[in-house]
Order: structure tokens, then C-alpha cells, then sequence
């Protein structure tokens, strides 16, 4: 796991990660197959043909490294030396690449696109603030219209950038909005998905920050307000869904249940606006209910 917040080369990081760790496999691989004559015929094959695609299936292979690794201990070879310290790339590693919105929304964002693309199995949690948490709180590209903060006093007049819709460009992209708090369920389902899915992911958490104006305290209602509220939209891309035919964009929140006011005016970062400039506050919040 690489862990990020306003670092703009984690992404790049995790991807070399990613790489290096692949091409050890490979290599990993290719000794195996070198030494397969001076091994279980059985056990060579069940290593280079596991299903490695879930929990189960990497337990598995975990349990053939060991009697590989045993049975390597009674071969006196380079080759055989060398496969038994590069025996743990058989079984399958994840990469996570952890940031802020912050990095993956703007200072960072051209490497996160970049991981996107490229195809690999690099998993990506971005925790979503919607404000420059760790600088001082300032607008970013994550802040959502209408919120105040340092260089937006009078509340930002655009909305904030949508980060799950530009990865979902990349059909091989896993994509996902959670926020825990108000639907647990579905976080446990989404970072399953996104682990046993072979390729990029990114999932965009929802992340209750002191910026917000709010008691922390209060954090699993502030999540759970977000999401009736429709300001966070639950849901899952999945792009397994595509080759069966059917619709990769699973909703997982029910439509809005509460007026978006009642979500705005529990925060500061929204409510004190009313008090500052309100005919902007009423335009702000018109404009984000219909939004929504």
C-alpha cells in the first residue's frame, strides 16, 4: 500500500510498484517452468494454472508456494536458489495506492489518469474531502458549488470536478462512491469488486473533514445526509457487466429522500453563506438541487 495526500507522484509510485512486482512474477515464472522437470509435474502445473481471482483461490496458491519451497530446499541449484527467494510473486499481491482529493483531483490527477489507462491491476481509494484539507482549507477542484472556503468566501459559483465520471471513460476501470457511514454493505461489496477485479479501480470515499463546520463526532450523520440528501451518489461501475451484457453502472442509494437544504444547513462551509451574501446562498442552493 503507497499512501498519498498532496504527494503528486503517488500514483506514479504505485504504478512502478505495480510493474516491478509483475515483472518478478514473470520472472518468477520462467524459473518454475525452467526447474519443472526436477518437480511435482502435478504441483508445477496447479502454480502456473491457479485461479488466483478471489480470497479462496490465493489461499490456495499460498499452500502450493510452501511445497514448492520445501521441495526446492532438496534441489542444489542456482536456478532453484534463486526461484525459492522469488517463490512469494507466484501468488498474487495487490497494490493500493492511498491519497486525498487534493492529489487525485488536481496535483496528481495527470498520474492517476495516466495509472487509468494503463491498464494495470493498481487499486486507487481517494479520501474525498472537497476542500484542501491539510494546506489550510482552500477551494480545489473537489469543492462542490456553493461551499465556502479560503479563495471562495463568497461560496464557489461552479461545481466540483466529477472524478467517477472521467475514470469511467476507461471501460476496463472498476469505479465506485462510497461513504461508510451510510451504507456499510455496500463499502464491504465495493472493495471486494475492486479486489478481485483485474485492472485499474478507483474508489472515491466519502471523507467528513473539521473544514466542513461540522462535530466529528457527528460523522456517520453528516455521511448519511450526504447521501439522502443526493449530494453523494452511491454506486458501482463494474466493468465485468459489459462482456455479459448488461448496464456496468449499479446505483447503489435510493433517490434523494430529504431537500439538499437540509443537508447544506448542517454544515458551516454551506450555511454560513446565508449570513454573508444569502442571494447568492438561494441561487447556490437552486442550482445544486437541481443538480441533483
Amino acid at each position: 500500500m503507497l499512501e498519498g495526500r498532496l504527494t503528486e507522484d503517488t500514483a506514479e509510485f504505485g504504478m512502478g510498484m505495480r510493474v516491478s512486482i509483475d515483472k518478478q512474477a514473470e520472472y518468477a515464472r520462467e524459473l518454475l517452468t525452467g526447474l519443472a522437470s526436477e518437480l511435482d509435474a502435478r504441483l508445477v502445473d496447479a502454480i502456473l494454472q491457479a485461479d488466483q481471482s478471489d480470497e479462496a483461490g490465493i489461499h490456495e496458491q499460498r499452500e502450493r508456494v510452501k511445497a514448492l519451497r520445501a521441495a526446492l530446499a532438496r534441489i542444489d541449484t542456482p536456478a532453484a536458489a534463486e526461484l525459492r527467494q522469488l517463490a512469494e510473486n507466484l501468488c498474487r499481491k495487490s497494490v493500493w495506492i492511498v491519497g486525498g482529493d487534493g492529489w487525485a483531483y488536481d496535483i496528481g490527477y495527470g498520474g492517476l489518469d495516466h495509472v487509468l489507462a494503463a491498464g494495470r491491476d493498481v487499486n486507487m481509494l481517494v479520501l474525498d474531502t472537497e476542500v484542501y484539507s491539510n494546506t489550510g482549507g482552500q477551494t480545489s477542484k473537489a469543492t462542490p458549488r456553493g461551499a465556502t472556503a479560503k479563495f471562495s468566501a463568497a461560496g464557489k459559483a461552479s461545481n466540483k470536478k466529477d472524478l467517477a465520471r472521467l475514470a469511467m471513460d476507461y471501460e476496463n476501470t472498476y469505479v465506485a462512491q462510497i461513504a461508510y457511514g451510510a451504507k456499510d454493505v455496500q463499502t464491504l461489496r465495493t472493495f471486494l469488486e475492486a479486489e478481485a477485479h483485474d485492472g485499474p479501480s478507483l474508489i472515491i470515499a466519502y471523507a467528513p473533514c473539521i473544514a466542513h463546520g461540522v462535530d466529528l463526532s457527528n460523522n456517520h450523520r453528516q455521511q448519511e445526509l450526504a447521501v439522502k440528501s443526493g449530494h453523494w451518489p452511491l454506486f458501482r461501475f463494474d466493468p465485468k457487466r459489459i462482456a455479459k451484457g448488461e448496464n456496468p453502472l449499479h446505483l447503489d442509494s435510493a433517490e434523494p429522500s430529504i431537500p439538499y437544504r437540509d443537508f447544506v444547513q448542517s454544515e458551516t462551509r454551506f450555511n454560513i453563506l446565508w449570513r454573508t451574501h444569502p442571494t447568492e446562498a438561494e441561487q447556490f442552493l437552486e442550482q445544486a438541487q437541481m443538480d441533483i
